[in-house]
């Protein structure tokens, strides 16, 4: 957007016919948008929850997340201690779904339970080394090595393939679910609630128009005809859409057959509607393999947790004053 890359399409939305642009949550246009210009549509705002096997659970003698729900103890704590009992059973206990210890950002669907951020506000700092956020990667340390809750590095669980009781994933991952002679008795829940209280996270992917190509003007067109109300509710089956008008346990449940009216009141749309994504950045792609190969000290049983994330803050915030 900065650079001119994208063509602008407030005109183009704003001239086509029934495309109710108020219709979208603003926050996912803002997300998307430049000085009041919109470059974006808010393709996916899919928000992560948790898949839960209860077959698994039950048979290791732990409260499913169903019923730790119901009592108003669906903490992560309490999920961890779950974790920790399935993972007594040989099998394992909570997986970060492609976090793997090489996509960290993903991690945020835990640190983000803490109130915590990599960076400052103004994206100008770094604030790996802050206390929420050290207290966060505490947490998932101690999850990893001490309780043996999740996987540790090296170790490959699917949870779609009946590996481990949970997994964060986004809500748009049940099409992996097993079927047939493989199925299990499986559960959809929110993130389990974290020191900030009750939290929701959500991706974020926006689809745009190339400013210098052959045809942006009929392509611009096309978008919007892509992301008319008809199509949108089409594209629910995978995307939890931004509109408005569409993001109801009617329109989504028709959609998503596999999950009912209550997961998608509970995960889908109170995610969208009130979860937060990761900061955005010029330079991602820098800082993403300087915070991988920074977080590498990390991932061990005696790790100097502070001391790794202050060595790596001082390697981030020279690229990010650089912003």
């Amino acid at each position: 957007m900065a650079a001119g890359a994208l063509y602008p399409l407030t005109d183009t939305f704003a001239k086509t016919e029934g495309y109710d642009i108020a219709d979208f949550l603003p926050a996912t246009l803002t997300a998307r948008s430049r000085d009041g210009v919109q470059y974006l549509y808010p393709f996916s705002t899919s928000p992560f929850g948790v898949f839960v096997n209860n077959d698994m659970i039950k048979a290791a003698g732990a409260k499913t997340p169903a019923e730790l729900i119901a009592a108003g103890e669906w903490t992560r704590d309490n999920a961890i201690a779950t974790a920790a009992t399935v993972a007594t059973t040989g099998k394992q206990g909570l997986v970060v779904r492609d976090f793997d210890f090489k996509i960290w950002e993903n991690s945020a669907e835990i640190y983000a339970g803490w109130g915590a951020h990599p960076r400052s506000e103004d994206t100008k700092s770094c604030a790996f080394n802050s206390k929420e956020m050290v207290d966060a990667m505490t947490f998932i340390h101690d999850a990893i090595f001490v309780k043996k809750a999740m996987p540790g590095p090296g170790v490959s669980a699917d949870f779609f393939a009946g590996d481990a009781a949970m997994t964060t994933t986004q809500i748009s991952r049940a099409s992996l679910l097993p079927k047939d002679d493989k199925a299990f008795d499986w559960d959809s829940v929110p993130l389990p609630s974290g020191p900030v209280g009750e939290y929701a996270q959500v991706g974020r992917a926006g689809i745009g128009v190339l400013a210098n190509g052959k045809n942006p003007e009929l392509a611009a067109e096309f978008l919007a005809f892509f992301s008319s109300k008809d199509n949108v509710a089409k594209l629910a089956r995978f995307f939890p859409p931004a509109r408005q008008s569409l993001l109801t346990a009617d329109v989504l449940s028709a959609a998503n057959p596999l999950l009912t009216k209550e997961q998608i009141e509970a995960v889908v749309i109170r995610g969208v509607a009130t979860g937060q994504s990761t900061q955005q950045v010029p330079n991602f792609a820098q800082l993403q393999q300087t915070v991988r190969a920074g977080l590498d000290g990390l991932w061990q049983p005696q790790a100097d947790i502070p001391g790794v994330l202050n060595a790596l803050c001082d390697r981030l915030n020279p690229l990010l004053a650089a912003n």
